[in-house]
């Protein structure tokens, strides 16, 4: 008895070039053509799509109006000191070391005498509910999450209670400018200890106010007024209009509802421009914990601060948003950390756009990084969920770049491993 075949032939031929070819049939396309499975809303599939920070920043510029999405991005004057601080990373040389397991890789590190998931935390960011809705509510949930430091800013727009009782888990800092009002300041300092805030970050860089012309050009004032071109720019992002109408409107959660109209405002007319290295006896006189110093931009400032006996400095030039043309940040790492590394953590700010860029950081000499530009890209996408990618991208490239170069914990990061091309 002859078995009959079930194999069914395909006629097939061979073109001019020699190629065997076969009938395109339906029964091989179709499987193709299956959609995979929707498991995800549409907005987490389009923040998935996001492959980096700046995808991400693409998607928050379409989601947000112009003003909104020009105060995160922009920075002071003509904006060189925000653009070298990003080409600076561009200067990076790794120097990968080979043959070694990478299977698994370490990427905690001690930070202020504790321990973080990552050499990262979320920076102080002003007026974030203007970017999307959730605020720094968001950020503090993802950076608890992720095992990083948050920092609140003074001119938030959510009170340090408000979020130790929304966002109990996780490390959070606080960040001070120090008001003319120096009762005021104190005050607001005990309410963040009350609250469970654990660092104190000092932010000396703002006497005054930075000339932010992307601000004054479009008109930006604070909270955002309903003018026509206002509206305009909300009906063509209905999203962030609807939330804007029906949430909460943001306010600087730390001052009166009649506060200043904008930053620069605020700088001029609130903040002590008086304050002097001599207050930091001051702060440490009512801040029991660990005290960092943020936008430290010449060694020398750095020496002088090591002696007092702060806990840590940030080199920061307020990511490019006061003084155009200031140092940049990375280019003044080595330095910095040769002459104070080890009296104190050595923090880094400003032009940070992946996790390569943390990793070329700390292998330079800082203790960690801080991104404020970074998550609130995300957040202007997606809000929380964007925040969240943003930091699983930021996390999964610090991994990815330490396995690359033959790392496996952080401790072993040193400058054998990267310079900075002339």
């Amino acid at each position: 008895m002859r078995l009959r075949s079930t194999v069914t032939h395909v006629p097939t031929h061979r073109d001019r070039t020699g190629l065997e070819r076969q009938l395109l049939r339906w029964s091989r396309l179709a499987p193709l053509l299956k959609r995979p499975p929707r498991t995800a809303s549409r907005l987490q599939r389009r923040l998935n799509r996001a492959a980096d920070i700046a995808d991400l920043r693409e998607l928050g510029r379409r989601r947000t109006p112009r003003p909104v999405f020009d105060y995160v991005d922009g920075g002071a004057g003509d904006e060189i000191a925000m653009a070298r601080a990003v080409a600076a990373f561009d200067r990076i040389e790794f120097r990968p070391r080979v043959l070694r397991d990478v299977s698994t890789v370490d990427t905690t590190t001690t930070l202020l005498g504790r321990s973080s998931s990552l050499p990262l935390a979320f920076s102080p960011t002003g007026y974030t509910r203007m970017m999307h809705a959730a605020g720094e509510i968001a950020v503090a949930s993802v950076a608890a999450r992720g095992g990083i430091p948050y920092t609140l800013s003074t001119v938030g727009t959510t009170t340090p209670e408000r979020l130790a009782a929304t966002v109990p888990a996780g490390r959070r800092w606080f960040q001070l400018y120090v008001w003319n009002d120096r009762a005021r300041s104190r005050a607001l300092v005990e309410r963040a200890a009350d609250a469970g805030f654990d660092v104190l970050v000092l932010t000396v860089d703002v006497p005054v106010g930075g000339g932010r012309w992307r601000d004054v050009r479009s008109g930006l004032v604070i909270p955002p007024e309903l003018t026509l071109r206002t509206f305009v720019e909300g009906a063509l992002h209905p999203r962030w209009l609807f939330d804007f109408l029906t949430t909460e409107p943001p306010t600087f959660a730390t001052l009166e509802s009649t506060g200043p109209s904008s930053v620069e405002e605020m700088a001029r007319t609130m903040f002590d421009p008086s304050v002097e290295f001599d207050d930091i006896a001051w702060c440490r006189e009512m801040w029991h914990g660990p005290i960092v110093v943020k936008g430290v931009q010449d060694p020398s400032d750095a020496i002088r601060l090591a002696e007092i006996g702060v806990d840590g400095i940030v080199l920061s030039n307020h990511g490019g948003r006061q003084l155009d043309r200031a140092a940049t940040p990375l280019e003044l790492l080595p330095d910095v950390v040769d002459a104070v590394g080890d009296r104190l953590d050595v923090l880094l700010d400003g032009g940070v756009r992946s996790g390569a860029d943390v990793v070329a950081a700390v292998a330079l000499g800082a203790k960690a990084v801080m991104v404020g530009r970074a998550y609130l890209y995300g957040l202007m996408a997606g809000g929380e969920p964007g925040v969240q990618r943003a930091f699983d991208i930021l996390a999964a490239d610090v991994r990815r770049t330490m396995q690359l170069l033959g790392v496996r914990q952080i401790s072993e990061l040193s400058r054998d491993f990267v310079r900075l091309r002339d």
